[in-house]
């Protein structure tokens, strides 16, 4: 099978000044290097193909500017940017280092990413299939119901896509993805139930569960060098949990979708199942070094997701989940603004994310998570109390940037 994303694109980045108080030493104590590891939903999509590419030609946009500041201000040395638009030729993740990235924002230094990955998205790709059972199949962008029967929700291919940037070069030759991995393919797959018949797990028909797609995006495996060591950057982003029925089908798609990387990195006979779009079965191979990144959009223990869901790589035997990153802005902004956030179980110093205040109330969705072979020294999720200056890039909704905060990770190697 041919690999359908684009090549890891090596860019230049001569002269810009990564200095910064937030900044990573390259080597830290003993030699050993220390890598600052980020996620950040930045919700930079567009309702329209073509819109973001549009947006990020000039250096005009408000928001782009905002996101760029952001990370500018915690410096990441890998990032993930989940909805991020995809398009064919990469351009939008070019103009975005170009006019954003590489340009100061508000004080902030440039950071220039020398290497990026982007690849195609099931957002958006019609499916021919009445996957919401409305009794009608849409195939047409812009006729309701189109994203519902799409292999992953969106308005038009590419919606909501994801973007790697990478200080450190991809090794492009060994990246994995897995968009086309049909989820009846995961043994025990929690598939959905129509629970108007008496027949398990069958809110699909048989010619559909032949055709539908576990991931709602895609699952990425970018092994990323750092110094003589791979690290493999495993990043998705999983479906919310919300937006159906009683059937469940995002909730349970949310958890297997969560459940794939668990398996992944468990590698052996766990893994054996899963294949890649080139056909390759398997997961890591032990001892093998990973952090796993997105927004998985799951709480573990609010909000609306399968219980459990995020536990599986929280609790996992490979995943090293000791360093929760914080933020002092959270927990100031789930008492200002109450609801549900006054009866969430979870520390709100977690959150990642300012979601409407009466459900589901703010949430720990973002996740930084390294193997057991890293170390993970400190964290951070760029979250100003209302005080800081800073606290303009975050702000109040109607966002200036995104309803998700940055999450950054540094792990010593």
């Amino acid at each position: 099978m041919r690999h359908t994303g684009l090549r890891a694109v090596s860019v230049a980045g001569a002269g810009l000044a990564l200095a910064a108080v937030t900044a990573v030493p390259a080597l830290a104590d003993g030699g050993h290097r220390q890598v600052r590891f980020a996620t950040f939903n930045a919700s930079l999509n567009r309702n329209a193909e073509g819109a973001l590419v549009a947006d990020l030609s000039t250096p005009g946009n408000a928001q782009a500017r905002t996101i760029a500041e952001t990370v500018q201000r915690t410096r990441p040395d890998v990032l993930l940017i989940n909805e991020f638009d995809f398009d064919a030729e990469g351009r939008a993740a070019r103009l975005f280092q170009d006019n954003y990235l590489s340009v100061g924002q508000n004080g902030a230094a440039p950071i220039g990413y020398r290497y990026r990955y982007t690849a195609p998205s099931n957002t958006g790709i019609a499916s021919g299939l009445d996957l919401n059972n409305d009794g009608k199949v849409v195939t047409r962008p812009g006729e309701a119901g189109y994203g519902d029967d799409a292999y992953g929700f969106g308005a038009f291919p590419g919606q909501y896509g994801m973007a790697v940037y990478s200080r450190y070069p991809i090794d492009e030759r060994r990246i994995r993805t897995f968009q086309k991995f049909r989820w009846k393919d995961m043994p025990g797959a929690l598939l959905p139930d129509d629970p108007a018949t008496s027949a398990p797990a069958d809110w699909y028909s048989p010619a559909e569960l032949d055709a539908v797609r576990l991931s709602s995006k895609s699952h990425w495996d970018v092994p990323v060098k750092v110094g003589g060591r791979t690290v493999h950057f495993l990043v998705s982003h999983p479906t919310p949990p919300t937006f159906d029925g009683p059937e469940d089908r995002n909730g349970r798609r949310n958890h297997d979708e969560i459940r794939l990387w668990a398996d992944y990195v468990r590698g052996g006979k766990a893994a054996r199942y899963i294949y890649d779009d080139r056909g390759r079965r398997g997961g890591l191979a032990p001892g093998a070094a990973f952090v796993i990144a997105g927004d998985q959009n799951a709480d573990p223990l609010d909000g609306d997701s399968v219980n459990g869901a995020v536990n599986r790589l929280l609790e996992h035997p490979r995943v090293d989940a000791s360093v929760i990153p914080t933020s002092a802005g959270a927990p100031e902004a789930a008492a200002l603004q109450g609801g549900a956030n006054a009866a969430h179980r979870g520390d709100p110093a977690h959150d990642t994310a300012d979601f409407a205040d009466g459900a589901p109330g703010n949430l720990r969705v973002d996740y930084v998570l390294p193997s057991r072979r890293l170390r993970p020294v400190r964290g951070g999720v760029f979250w100003p109390v209302a005080a800081d200056p800073l606290s303009r890039l975050t702000g109040v909704f109607p966002f200036p940037g995104s309803d998700h905060r940055l999450v950054w990770l540094d792990v010593r190697g």
